[in-house]
C-alpha cells in the first residue's frame, strides 16, 4: 500500500508500541472533494489528504504504533510528483466500494472505525482525519484542527499537534506568523460519531496559490506528516 519506493519499514524505535491510530484521509472513491487549479491540473483534494495521510502511517509505524488507513487506494502509493494524478478508485477498509452519498460514505468510514475500536478494547486508541479546505482564491489561511466539544483527550490531541505546527514553522520558516487554531467542531460527522478521540485537520486552501505550495511539494507533504506524528507522539508520552 506504500508504494514500491517507500515499501520497506525500518522501525527506529518502539515509542508508540501499544498505540493504536485510525487515519482517514477526506473524501475519495466517486468524490474527489475540494478541487483547486495548477495551471492547466486540476488538484484534488482527495489526493493529497491521502498522499499525507500515508506519509504519517509510514512515519506512525517506524515508531512502532499499530496504524489502520480508513481509505485505501490500492495502486496509487507515496507518491513524489508535485501533481498528483486523481482517480477513483480508493476503497474503505478493508475493502469497501465507496458510495457516492455522502452520508453513506460518512457512515461506512465511522463504521470500519468503530468496529475496530471494539477489536482493541482496552488500548490506546486515537483517530486523525486529514482534509483540504477550499475557499476563495485570494485566502490563504492556515492549518485548523477540530475536536468534539466534550472530549477534553480530543482538545489535548489537536493542542499537541497545533504546539507540533508552531514548533516546526518556528524552525523552518522562522521569519513566517503560523496562524493555525484548535478549536471545536462537535456537527463535523466523523467527529461526533467515532469512539476513539478524534481530531479533525484541515491543511489549507487548495484554491489558493500560496497554500498550493503547502501540498505540491513532496517534501512539505512529508513536512506536514512529521509534525503531526511529532504531536501524536507527544500526546501519548503524556497520556
Amino acid at each position: 500500500m506504500l508504494g514500491p519506493k517507500y515499501a520497506r519499514v525500518t522501525i527506529k524505535d518502539r515509542t508508540l508500541a501499544g498505540a493504536v491510530y485510525y487515519l482517514v484521509s477526506g473524501h475519495g472513491g466517486p468524490d474527489p472533494g475540494a478541487i483547486g487549479h495548477y495551471g492547466k491540473y486540476p488538484l484534488a483534494e482527495d489526493e493529497y489528504a491521502y498522499d499525507v495521510t500515508i506519509r504519517l502511517a509510514r512515519v506512525l509505524m517506524e515508531h512502532g504504533a499499530t496504524v489502520y488507513m480508513i481509505v485505501r487506494d490500492p495502486n496509487d502509493g507515496i507518491r513524489d510528483e508535485p501533481v498528483l494524478k486523481l482517480d477513483h478508485d480508493e476503497l474503505t477498509y478493508p475493502s469497501q466500494k465507496i458510495p457516492l452519498s455522502q452520508v453513506k460514505r460518512l457512515r461506512q468510514g465511522v463504521d470500519a472505525v468503530n468496529n475496530l475500536h471494539r477489536k482493541h478494547k482496552g488500548a490506546y486508541q486515537r483517530m486523525v482525519t486529514i482534509h483540504v479546505d477550499s475557499r476563495s482564491e485570494g485566502q490563504n489561511i492556515d492549518v485548523f484542527f477540530y475536536h468534539h466539544e466534550a472530549s477534553k483527550v480530543g482538545k489535548k490531541l489537536a493542542t499537541h499537534i497545533h504546539k507540533s505546527f508552531q514548533s516546526g514553522y518556528k524552525r523552518s520558516q522562522p521569519n513566517r506568523n503560523y496562524l493555525g487554531t484548535v478549536s471545536n467542531r462537535s456537527n463535523l460527522y466523523v467527529v461526533r460519531n467515532c469512539h476513539p478521540p478524534t481530531v479533525f485537520i484541515e491543511l489549507g486552501n487548495i484554491r489558493n496559490a500560496k497554500d498550493q505550495q503547502r501540498f505540491l511539494l513532496a517534501n512539505n507533504r512529508q513536512a506536514l506528516a512529521n509534525w503531526i506524528s511529532s504531536g501524536l507522539q507527544t500526546a501519548y508520552k503524556t497520556r
